[in-house]
């Protein structure tokens, strides 16, 4: 375990990008593994493969190089420690950042999904508000320990490990057959 642990931390080291895109690929990945049989309540062998690598290709091309581009800026522009500091990075992170990549994120997973640019728009309209007001119930907590206690490489590393259960909500939220526990029965509507 020591040894996967120092390969991790040399790599987080010598190749930050990479690294935390490589690593948020995996654990968006498992989140919609989780959501897949946990939530839609499907067998391994049942699980949408598809599904999976769309939600981790996302993870590793967008999410995690964004985050990590995102906390290097406020590191950078905002400082590195103390209280000021840390108050205006949660609040930049969580009233600039987060109601902005919310709606590239959704947009990308829609639009991965196949969806037109009007069925996005429809998706974010039924979907955002619910996605912002949960985000607001947890990431504001988290942010705060992690820019206080968190040293700035291993950041994304934290996001995501948390994130396994809000991908996993994600997952849920912006797929054809969950997303509305009011509706009792959606039609299928995957190929």
């Amino acid at each position: 375990m020591r040894t996967l642990l120092r390969l991790y931390q040399n790599a987080v080291q010598r190749y930050p990008m990479s690294a935390q895109a490589a690593q948020t690929g995996l654990l968006m990945t498992t989140g919609d593994i989780v959501a897949q049989t946990v939530i839609d309540k499907r067998g391994l062998h049942d699980l949408d493969v598809g599904r999976i690598a769309r939600f981790g290709a996302i993870g590793a091309c967008l999410v995690g190089p964004s985050l990590h581009t995102w906390y290097g800026f406020m590191e950078r522009h905002i400082g590195a420690a103390g209280v000021n500091a840390l108050v205006k990075k949660v609040c930049a992170d969580q009233l600039i950042f987060a109601p902005s990549f919310i709606v590239v994120l959704l947009s990308t997973i829609g639009l991965s999904q196949g969806k037109s640019v009007e069925q996005v728009k429809e998706q974010l309209t039924a979907t955002y508000p619910d996605v912002l007001i949960n985000n607001y119930k947890l990431w504001p907590a988290v942010q705060l320990f992690n820019f206080w206690l968190t040293p700035l490489q291993y950041r994304v590393v934290v996001v995501q490990l948390v994130a396994i259960f809000w991908n996993t909500y994600l997952s849920w939220k912006t797929n054809p057959n969950q997303g509305d526990l009011a509706v009792t029965e959606k039609p299928n509507l995957s190929i």
